[in-house]
């Protein structure tokens, strides 16, 4: 079960690190779109954006029942660190950290 005190602290993280993982691409977007030279680039941006777009959408998934394994993936993806769950359940952040490396 996830306390309210657990719940606000989860969707910060969890909204912290879409953030950092969206402005991360954008700045990627924008580097690909200044080294497009020819027409079939633009598809190739199109492709890169697509497959992000799928990566991304089945990352974030904030489901109670899913969080500890989604914070473990963005924990190992350095999306968020150790801090980023301060105040959570000591056995939430151990299970966290075991999924990190699982």
């Amino acid at each position: 079960m996830w306390s309210k005190k657990e719940k606000a602290i989860a969707r910060q993280a969890f909204d912290k690190a879409y953030e950092r993982e969206l402005d991360s691409l954008m700045h990627e977007v924008k580097e690909r779109a200044n080294a497009i030279k020819a027409p079939e680039d633009i598809w190739l941006l199109h492709d890169f954006l697509k497959e992000k777009r799928r990566e991304i959408n089945e990352k974030y998934d904030y489901r109670y029942s899913q969080l500890i394994f989604v914070f473990g993936r963005l924990l190992n993806e350095g999306w968020l660190g150790i801090d980023d769950f301060e105040g959570l359940d000591e056995g939430k952040i151990t299970k966290i950290k075991f999924f990190k490396t699982g």
